[in-house]
């Protein structure tokens, strides 16, 4: 349940206060409400109307010029408001992201902490697209977000070059100590391609024998073409005795409006397994800067399960949502 159109105007926020920020050295308050309304239909599964908090935030971030040329930053995320149920919430206590770390032009961006990592930020962009994505399928990937170290380059002349190492120590059981991730990202004019790769922790995914611990890499392709109001993505992602996931999805904008269209499928290469595709749709309108409502369309067909989790049904979901952010 990523937010695109918050994150983006989070960052505009960023870049509007930025004057205000330098002249008290404040941090910059964030937050949003998200409420969504769904209902589902499960072959041989539940079926009915759920109300629901749909992930709201609240979150702090600050930067400051350490020298020139180089600014050291800090953003913290917090979540679990339950913003639905005022009963069974139990306050913030939920982190989504905190990382610190240091930039410049010259040398790119360091950081530490739990964040999107480089993999998913380079590759999955059609599962992390959508407001309630309740069938969006993504990769088979499991390094995770927490204890990274990333680094992502300047650009050279449109190509940008990204790595992440996750620190899990020696007492790793099951997998690795330190599963890395890295990515290629080349954009010119109106096309962006992206080449990732996650070495994978071995805790997750399922091997063709049956096996729950899969030490094989995860590799990714993205291209995205945007030609202003109308962009198209492709995606394409393999793991060995895992399965290969495959996506598409066009967004238009028009106005105050959003429309967007994909398509993604899951193909097992687990003894057993199943396959899965889902078509996706939403409807998104703005109604000022700081508040937007949308609808969104899911369709499960095929063996709906994920990365060998037969459930052999179909699914269909519809989500009506608002958000109000700041």
């Amino acid at each position: 349940m990523k937010k695109t159109l918050i994150a983006s105007a989070i960052a505009a926020a960023t870049i509007s206060g930025t004057a205000l920020a330098q002249e008290s050295n404040m941090p910059t308050v964030y937050g949003n409400i998200q409420y969504a309304v769904t209902y589902s239909d499960v072959e041989g599964g539940a079926n009915g109307l759920d109300h629901r908090d749909n992930g709201s935030t609240l979150g702090i971030l600050h930067d400051h010029e350490i020298a020139p040329g180089i600014t050291g930053f800090f953003k913290i995320e917090l979540e679990g408001i339950n913003a639905d149920d005022k009963a069974n919430s139990s306050g913030i206590d939920k982190l989504d992201e905190a990382y610190i770390g240091v930039k410049g032009d010259s040398f790119g961006q360091l950081w530490v902490g739990s964040d999107d990592s480089t993999y998913e930020r380079a590759i999955d962009t059609i599962a992390n697209f959508y407001e309630a994505a309740d069938l969006s399928i993504g990769g088979s990937y499991d390094t995770g977000e927490g204890d990274l170290v990333q680094y992502s380059t300047p650009s050279f002349g449109g190509l940008t070059l990204g790595a992440a190492v996750q620190v899990n120590g020696d007492g790793t059981t099951g997998g690795k100590s330190y599963p890395y991730q890295l990515a290629a990202i080349y954009a010119v004019d109106s096309l962006e391609l992206a080449f990732a790769m996650d070495s994978n922790d071995g805790t997750t995914g399922y091997s063709s024998n049956g096996a729950d611990i899969n030490n094989e890499n995860t590799y990714g392709l993205r291209g995205t073409y945007d030609a202003g109001d109308f962009s198209l993505t492709g995606e394409y992602q393999t793991r060995k005795d895992v399965g290969d996931t495959y996506g598409v999805m066009g967004v238009y904008a028009l106005g105050a409006n959003q429309f967007a269209l994909s398509y993604e499928m899951f193909s097992s290469d687990v003894t057993g397994g199943a396959d899965s595709d889902t078509v996706t749709l939403q409807a998104l309108h703005n109604l000022s800067d700081n508040m937007y409502v949308y609808f969104e369309g899911y369709l499960g067909g095929g063996d709906d399960g994920a990365y060998g989790v037969p459930t052999e049904s179909e699914a269909s979901v519809a989500a009506v949502g608002a958000v109000y952010y700041f």
